[in-house]
């Protein structure tokens, strides 16, 4: 009875790696590829005002992804809370919806290389001087209340004090009021209060960054193919530019956030 049961467990565990091993040649067999992504995060993906499709910057990498497998795409749009569920119980092949990098998601799912890094910075007034995040030392920073950015100030700057407020704009306000020298969050929402303010109380965000939040195409552990052709998408979109032009695209000069990308598609080092 004890051998029947031992070899009824290797063959369901040879018929798990073998489904597994499959997971990119059944993708490429029924010819789409699903996507997974938020589908309310704009500019990373949100709904066109005239079409009503989703269209973003995590948009466009679901579709140079299923380009290069050679399928077609098919969208879903998932809740933040989903992410990892839904690829977790086959319900998507990949997730690229706003996913950064952490210990604690890495023991249950695959990341590729980082196809996007959330700079947290500090922002001052101009009138104030301040030229970096260290001149900040022994001064007050505003954060969110348990937030990557509140952690990194500390860790940045460890003897600047920081004060902590629920959200983002209860932050910047107390900056604004001279409560505190410096406001620290993503350089992609101080890129808003910056243009917000530009002709009132201009305010400059500094450089360098306290951290860089890495985000990856999120995939299931067992899926080794399709993790390499993921990550050999990416190197691809690296070096042809087409990375570049997509961040400029959705960020660059043209746009409100007139960002300038300064990460490189690379693997993510936990």
């Amino acid at each position: 009875m004890q051998f029947k049961k031992t070899i009824l467990a290797a063959a369901l565990l040879a018929a798990s790696f073998s489904a597994a091993a499959d997971q990119l040649a059944d993708i490429k067999q029924k010819g789409t590829l699903v996507c997974g992504t938020l589908g309310t995060a704009e500019p990373f993906s949100f709904p066109n005002q005239q079409t009503r499709e989703i269209q973003g910057y995590d948009v466009d990498f679901c579709k140079a992804i299923a380009k290069n497998l050679g399928v077609k795409l098919e969208l879903k749009m998932i809740s933040v809370a989903a992410r990892i569920p839904e690829l977790q119980q086959n319900r998507v092949d990949i997730v690229i919806a706003n996913l950064g990098w952490t210990a604690e998601r890495a023991e249950q799912i695959a990341y590729s290389d980082a196809y996007y890094a959330s700079p947290q910075k500090v922002a001052v007034k101009r009138s104030s001087g301040y030229k970096s995040p260290a001149d900040l030392g022994g001064k007050r920073v505003s954060a969110t209340k348990g937030s990557t950015s509140e952690l990194a100030v500390r860790k940045a700057i460890p003897t600047a004090s920081v004060t902590t407020f629920q959200d983002p704009p209860a932050g910047f306000l107390a900056m604004q009021q001279g409560k505190v020298e410096g406001f620290a969050v993503s350089e992609l929402m101080l890129s808003k209060f910056q243009a917000q303010v530009e002709s009132s109380s201009p305010i400059d965000i500094l450089n360098p960054p306290l951290i860089n939040e890495l985000w990856g195409v999120g995939m299931r552990k067992e899926e080794g193919g399709l993790i390499k052709q993921v990550n050999a998408t990416l190197e691809g979109m690296e070096k042809s530019g087409e990375a570049q032009q997509i961040f400029d695209k959705w960020f660059g000069a043209s746009t409100q956030y007139k960002l300038k990308r300064d990460f490189k598609i690379e693997p993510i080092k936990g």
